[in-house]
């Protein structure tokens, strides 16, 4: 270890994973923590999230109980991660189920994503964000041993560690993989977030989180905290038709309720009773992008995190979880080369070395959602303008695929593996040596 006074790691983009990652990293008394924003205010865009138990398990685990709590995180009564509704008799088809022992407070939640930034937001220190800060470049400089992160207002910092938590069309990957572009798949989600009171007196109003198929989209329904109420409506097209709808669309602009009820004039009392209560939707395309072949970049002192790591899009309600698990992996990583109390900084390699931990903890698992989500996404654009039976819809709900392993993901024990086997491959190479 070389000897100076802080490790110096900086976040560009304050959303869910830049948050975790400086929660879990701040208290440590010779890391400094600096996160560089590109909006104007610390404001969350967008509408509903879900977190599963593994990201509610690990906010659990860094202390963030306010995001656990019942105020702002809604949990279905019976303990059901989903259920699934037919468009047109409201029966239950399928539910989801949870694989493994869940506690109560790590059960699947819907937050109002605005509540979840704010309650990662008041455990960061204010000094520590820097708004206004788009990323323009990040580069190393041997002659002063760090990162020169330049902005696009002409201003620059110093980090001896990048992490890029900047979102799916992050401007950090794509400084260091320039043909890494999400392309849009050719589905586009209708979300609304409002009181609960615009639809509180609507017959069987379902009080759990749910989810109406039907042959051509779905609609999804849930009570949120502080007495909120989402409404997810989806359309699918072809992205490569050149008449699509939606073709140029762009991410959470105004959309149009009329249409919105156009799309569902056919389907239940109940679902129509919902989208007429709606007072408004707003727009988002959904997007994703192959895997990388790596995170690790510029002298090993640059990585990813959340959606700018696997650039998957709609990840089953997964990506905020994901995302939050990426941060704590790669926190760890860096905690376990320079754990508190040690004397001097971590060198090169050590640097290196936790940012090849982080991502052999993560890559194989996010690689493995990203394929069955681009699989998925295939998958819809095949059945676009194709009929489908009563029948065929009932099997397809109940033979969707299995995502227990994705929202039930021990990020602990993963990391716990990789620092075996790396021990045991130093071993190895140890006793080769001699």
């Amino acid at each position: 270890m070389t000897s100076s006074s802080n490790l110096e790691i900086a976040i560009v983009g304050a959303g869910i994973a830049g948050l975790t990652a400086a929660i879990a990293l701040q208290h440590h008394s010779n890391i400094d923590v600096q996160i560089y924003e590109r909006a104007e205010k610390l404001q969350e865009i967008g509408a509903s999230i879900a977190l599963g138990p593994n990201g509610m398990r690990t906010l659990d685990k860094l202390g963030v109980h306010n995001a656990l709590d019942d105020s702002i995180a809604f949990r279905n009564k019976s303990r059901s991660p989903m259920i699934y509704r037919h468009y047109k008799t409201n029966e239950v088809v399928s539910v989801d189920e949870h694989q493994g022992l869940v506690e109560d407070c790590h059960l699947t939640s819907r937050f109002y994503r605005p509540h979840l930034q704010q309650a990662l937001a008041v455990h960061v220190n204010p000094s520590r964000i820097h708004l206004k800060k788009s990323f323009g470049s990040a580069n190393f400089d041997h002659s002063l041993n760090k990162l020169v992160i330049a902005f696009e207002d002409g201003t620059t910092a110093t980090a001896d560690i990048l992490l890029g938590t900047d979102g799916i069309h992050s401007p950090v990957r794509r400084f260091f993989v320039p043909t890494s572009i999400p392309n849009w798949t050719g589905w586009v989600t209708f979300r609304s977030v409002f009181p609960i009171s615009h639809v509180s007196r609507i017959p069987d109003l379902p009080d759990e989180a749910c989810h109406f198929w039907g042959p051509n989209r779905t609609l999804f329904v849930s009570k949120l905290g502080k007495d909120l109420f989402t409404i997810v409506g989806s359309y699918q097209a072809d992205p490569d038709a050149p008449d699509a709808p939606w073709k140029d669309s762009v991410w959470n602009e105004q959309g149009d309720v009329e249409v919105l009820r156009e799309y569902y004039q056919d389907w239940s009392p109940l679902a129509r009773a919902l989208i007429d209560a709606t007072p408004y939707t707003r727009i988002y395309p959904n997007a994703a992008a192959p895997g990388l072949d790596s995170w690790v970049f510029e002298n090993g002192r640059v990585t990813l995190a959340g959606d700018a790591a696997h650039a998957h899009g709609g990840a089953f309600a997964a990506g905020g979880s994901l995302a939050i698990d990426d941060a704590w992996a790669f926190a760890a990583s860096i905690l376990h080369v320079f754990p508190e109390g040690a004397v001097g900084l971590p060198s090169d390699e050590d640097i290196a070395l936790a940012l090849r931990s982080y991502e052999n903890t993560r890559k194989g698992h996010t690689d493995r959602v990203l394929k069955t989500v681009l699989e998925g996404n295939k998958k819809k654009k095949a059945m676009v303008g194709k009929p489908e039976t009563d029948e065929e819809l009932r099997v397809r709900m109940k033979n969707r695929p299995d995502t227990a392993w994705i929202h039930e993901c021990d990020v602990e024990a993963a990391f716990k593996k990789v620092l075996s086997q790396e021990l045991q491959n130093g071993n190895a190479e140890e006793q080769a040596r001699l």
